[in-house]
């Protein structure tokens, strides 16, 4: 089986993260994992990016965490992809199967609600996965949940308890939403990881898209 990572964050790209892109990756490397997708927080989540500055000079910055990754994978031979992380108020959703000109070309896109965006970025290809859905802390006042506008549910987060992850599990079977599972690893080593594992490898993100949409990956749990 290959393992995949599909969320987790660089220094240089989320503000709350406390591990470069070059660590991220050689530490997944050392774990055996077969790829990383690499998931900053955008632009209306926890960024590392001026938002004073123009559009493409924003975009460009926030590429950087994947791109230096991307370049520590190559090297080390581990897959790195990318994706990001969209918010609302502490309500994420995890994003795959758009990129760098996608997002160079829609300098609109943060005028738009969040369910608005699910569906405009669904419209165009990407993948829509509900992160960490009953995610409790202080700064979340509110559980806010999209069954008609995501793809599927983050159901085992390593970084949440296991009330809330079977409460994931319990909306994605309601509404007959795929599963998902992931580290949302800011720090590299941890108690434990989650990922998607698949019988044959990933080739880019669209294979990764379609894999998922076919439900051909198992979630799994990795405990260090």
């Amino acid at each position: 089986m290959y393992k995949y990572e599909t969320h987790c964050h660089t220094s240089e790209g989320s503000k709350c993260s406390h591990i470069t892109a070059e660590k991220l990756v050689e530490f997944y490397k050392n774990q055996g994992f077969d790829g990383v997708f690499i998931t900053d927080h955008f632009f209306n989540g926890n960024t590392t990016v001026d938002r004073s500055q123009s559009w493409d000079k924003m975009v460009n910055d926030f590429c950087l965490g994947f791109e230096n990754a991307k370049k520590t994978g190559e090297k080390l031979g581990i897959d790195v992809f990318f994706g990001f992380e969209y918010s609302y108020h502490g309500t994420d959703v995890l994003v795959y199967g758009l990129d760098k000109n996608w997002l160079l070309s829609h300098p609109d896109v943060m005028s738009l609600g969040t369910t608005e965006f699910c569906d405009f970025a669904r419209s165009d290809g990407a993948l829509i996965i509900h992160a960490h859905p009953f995610r409790e802390a202080s700064y979340i006042n509110m559980i806010r949940l999209f069954p008609r506008n995501v793809d599927g549910v983050e159901i085992y987060n390593a970084c949440r308890t296991d009330f809330e992850n079977a409460r994931a599990k319990e909306y994605a079977d309601n509404y007959r939403l795929f599963y998902s599972a992931g580290t949302d690893n800011h720090v590299g080593l941890r108690e434990s990881l989650g990922g998607m594992e698949f019988d044959e490898k990933i080739k880019n993100v669209p294979d990764f898209v379609q894999k998922m949409k076919a439900q051909k990956g198992k979630i799994f749990r990795m405990d260090l």
